[in-house]
């Protein structure tokens, strides 16, 4: 489908927002928004929340806030956080645990919390069903029935996660298993100082450091002209061991990243959205869309310096590509080595032991298409149930982009795997369990998964594109999953829950 005049327009001006793409930490040179990286700010790291174990219930509480924070020094943002003016603490638990959240909204405007790539019954999975209103509470309460991974919360309500996230609701959810020994084991596991949490974020900046959105829009939303992580630009992680391990989040709006380092050195994925890969697998960069996440293993020589960038991304045929979020590279985070490291133990050979997919022969196959801003010529309805299904049914998906343009696929309330791509096997990084898709234009995706055990006629779990400006704008759908006696019970609610 040839792009429209609109959609040229708005490729030209996205092009015109992104041209300085350079993190800000002092003054403006002339005709920049924001000025070129001095990188020297010490990367910090999410405070680390265990909760509170409260009779046997590993307990955590947030509380949404608003609050300041300076990208550029001495010029503090308007910004939101959990517990916090920016971004959340990094939650922890382990599998088999039963878990609360108790969540505060003290923000003057209404919001969820959603528990993005969490296995758990849809009426505490946080989409925009479960609003909480200023000055109120909720507590969902859940058992964790998955695997070891890394995963993440973030505001869901209809028609404005892209403001309320990108003012900073972002945080790390982190699933242990119980075990201390297996290969895992082998890992780099030391909080913030071997295992190291990265929240990476598009901002667009003004003049005074601002965040501000792409008022007239473009095909992806805004997409920010700085590169924050964990919050701050031009960022150094100290390093004190000989491998380091980077839980990586890309938590942009609509901007996609290519993650590898400046020195062209390899280094090994360990594990995607939903857990541990079957093996290290070597890569030289990794690319991840809105909400993906990678976990990387990199080696380090004593007294060196390396820079994590993000180069230009495979957004397929899309032009011109700096329109869409392509064309360029640039620095993230710099890595410097102390003088001497700490040893670390080897990487295991094997990591996982992966299932296959779900059963494809007997499962239920759908086919959802993407186009604009809607999926299979439909917008988003909160009074509209897509489909019903079986608790712990088997599923196929075959989902199509038709579009010029690049799209991803996020599923509430599972992990699924990712069985081809145009019939072609899928890239090793993207052989686990996944829980977010890129959909690159005029391409087909083909997954497989079973749905939720956990039925329930009145809250539905969410399907939608993760491009946080399309689905404010409707590209998303929901579904039920019902006992066959119950199916076809009514609408979803909209009432609050805990």
């Amino acid at each position: 489908m040839p792009l429209t005049r609109r959609q040229l327009l708005r490729a030209t001006a996205a092009a015109a927002i992104i041209a300085p793409l350079v993190p800000a930490v002092a003054g403006c040179a002339p005709g920049e928004v924001v000025p070129k990286t001095q990188f020297g700010a010490r990367l910090p790291i999410p405070p680390l929340d265990e909760g509170a174990l409260d009779d046997g219930i590993r307990t955590f509480r947030l509380a949404t806030q608003a609050g300041t924070h300076e990208f550029v020094p001495g010029q503090p943002a308007q910004t939101m956080g959990y517990n916090g003016a920016y971004l959340g603490p990094t939650l922890r638990a382990t599998r088999g645990e039963r878990v609360r959240v108790a969540i505060d909204n003290r923000l003057p405007d209404a919001t969820t919390v959603h528990f993005h790539g969490m296995v758990l019954p849809a009426a505490t999975d946080g989409g925009p069903h479960a609003m909480i209103e200023p000055g109120a509470s909720t507590a969902p309460e859940w058992t964790v029935k998955q695997p070891a991974a890394t995963l993440w919360y973030h505001p869901h309500p209809h028609g404005s996660t892209e403001k309320q996230v990108g003012y900073g609701l972002a945080g790390l959810f982190i699933l242990d298993e119980p075990a201390t020994d297996g290969p895992a084991a082998a890992l780099p596991h030391t909080y913030g100082v071997d295992d190291i949490p990265l929240v990476v974020q598009d901002r667009r900046l003004d003049a005074d450091g601002k965040i501000t959105f792409d008022p007239a829009g473009n095909s992806l939303g805004t997409l920010g002209n700085s590169i924050a992580a964990n919050g701050t630009l031009g960022a150094v992680l100290p390093v004190t061991t000989d491998r380091v391990r980077l839980r990586i989040l890309n938590a942009s709006a609509g901007r996609w990243f290519k993650f590898g380092f400046a020195d062209h050195r390899r280094f090994h994925m360990v594990a995607s959205d939903g857990g541990l890969l079957a093996a290290p697998l070597q890569l030289d960069a990794v690319q991840l869309s809105p909400a993906e996440r990678a976990e990387i293993v990199v080696e380090m020589k004593p007294g060196e310096s390396v820079m994590l960038r993000s180069f230009a991304p495979d957004l397929g045929r899309v032009n011109p590509p700096d329109a869409f979020g392509g064309g360029k590279d640039f620095d993230v985070v710099r890595l410097d080595a102390a003088a001497s490291l700490a040893p670390s133990a080897t990487l295991p050979a094997m990591l996982a032991a992966l299932p296959a997919p779900a059963d494809t022969t007997h499962a239920t196959a759908r086919s959802l298409t993407f186009s604009g801003r809607q999926i299979n010529g439909k917008t988003m309805d909160m009074n509209r149930v897509d489909f019903t299904a079986a608790p712990g049914g088997s599923e196929v998906w075959f989902v199509d982009n038709v579009n010029a343009y690049q799209h991803n696929l996020h599923i509430h309330g599972v992990q699924f795997r990712l069985l081809d791509i145009d019939g072609n096997p899928p890239p090793p990084e993207r052989a686990g369990w996944k829980d977010t898709i890129p959909l690159l234009p005029r391409e087909r995706n083909r997954i497989a998964f079973r749905m939720p055990p956990y039925a329930d006629a009145e809250h539905p779990y969410m399907y939608h594109c993760h491009l946080l400006t399309h689905e404010d704008e409707g590209m998303m759908g929901q579904f039920l999953v019902e006992d066959a006696g119950t199916a076809g019970s009514g609408a979803p609610s909209s009432h609050q829950h805990g």
